[in-house]
């Protein structure tokens, strides 16, 4: 938008220099508050500051003034040229206000309206509860050890002193994969077996441990685990163990107890303890069940520890000299106890669970208490 009015860029004769500075000042600042939005104004800008803008072209004609009025002249030139400006500017930000609110107000959000809650994922409860596991055992100064799912006869039942026709072996109902040699030992349905399968216990990465690493040995081994069992409230044919394994010197069946004592005891709490009693597993001589105060009632006795206050989480023992020397121990120099319980199982007492399938149907309503 330009003015019709505009003084012109030259000095007029009749009219003083000062009046010609004031009426293109008032002029171009008259311009300036015209226009109606921002689009406008940038239009303006080369007519208000461009080189054939009226104070601009009184500025080139500054040659024209006597000397004596020189610096006067240029003064007012300069505060005119300032002015405008300044009345430009002001203009600009009353239009980027204006913009910034009407964007504001498009994009504006309703805080009070009620959004439908998202559902968020959750490490399931099985995995929970080996991660607290792990995180007890190492602040109790062991390590955590993985080994494979699928393993050989001679890590899952030979290096653990269960030799081929033990008659220990009727205590696991193994998985056997259609892989490798066939062995001697009938796969339980009148025919050979392949000496790969699926682990049974997580032992097997215990007899890698010790065979990589020398003595002294601190470490866990959680993992999933594979037996021929029917499901039910209490079993599944896919489940999860933590053992744990100390080989040190003058390791004794004291040691033992003192660790699972302070492991119910970090784990649990104070209020519930550990025992031992005499049992048999062909990996540990002497072997042993070890129980904890039933955590429903704490030892009063309910109907969960069947009145006896006790509830039984594992079996442990110590390690089997023949076991050692399979993996290239001194069994004269070196000691040590093993230990090992369900994980699963563990969940299901910690939580008050009933029945072990209801954690592995995918119920969202189920899982989603954990």
């Amino acid at each position: 938008m330009t003015s019709c009015n505009r003084p012109t860029g030259r000095i007029l004769p009749g009219v003083s220099v000062y009046e010609q500075i004031t009426q293109a000042r008032a002029s171009a600042i008259g311009e300036i508050e015209q226009v109606d939005d921002m689009e406008s104004l940038t239009a303006l800008e080369p007519v208000l500051f461009g080189k054939k803008s009226t104070l601009g072209g009184l500025k080139r004609l500054m040659g024209e003034v006597d000397a004596a009025e020189k610096a006067a002249v240029g003064q007012a030139l300069n505060q005119a040229q300032a002015d405008v400006r300044q009345a430009h500017a002001m203009v600009k930000e009353r239009f980027i206000a204006e913009s910034r609110r009407e964007q504001l107000e498009t994009e504006r959000l309703d805080l009070t309206e009620s959004l439908e809650k998202s559902m968020r994922g959750r490490l399931h409860l099985v995995t929970q509860t080996m991660e607290r596991l792990e995180d007890v055992f190492v602040g109790m100064g062991f390590t955590v050890s993985e080994g494979p799912q699928a393993e050989t006869d001679w890590y899952n039942f030979e290096a653990l002193n269960l030799p081929a026709a033990h008659p220990a072996r009727s205590m696991f109902d193994t998985l056997y994969l259609d892989l490798g040699e066939r062995t001697e030992i009938g796969d339980g349905e009148g025919g050979e077996a392949t000496n790969i399968l699926l682990r049974t216990h997580t032992s097997p990465v215990q007899i890698r441990v010790m065979e990589s690493n020398p003595p002294p040995i601190y470490t866990v081994c959680p993992g999933r685990v594979f037996r021929r069992d029917t499901a039910d409230a209490s079993h599944m044919p896919v489940f999860h163990q933590i053992e744990g394994l100390v080989i040190d010197r003058g390791i004794s069946l004291t040691d033992l107890a003192g660790t699972l004592n302070e492991f119910t005891a970090a784990y649990f709490g104070g209020a519930i303890r550990s025992r031992l009693r005499p049992s048999y597993f062909p990996f540990t001589e002497p072997s042993a069940e070890f129980d904890i105060t039933c955590v429903i009632c704490e030892g009063e006795g309910c109907q969960t520890c069947q009145r006896t206050g006790w509830i039984e989480l594992g079996g442990c023992g110590m390690v089997h000299p023949n076991v050692l020397s399979n993996c290239g121990i001194d069994s004269e120099e070196w000691t040590g106890f093993a230990f090992g319980f369900g994980i699963d199982r563990l969940a299901l007492m910690r939580h008050g669970i009933k029945d072990l399938r209801d954690m592995y149907t995918n119920d969202v309503r189920f899982l989603e208490q954990f």
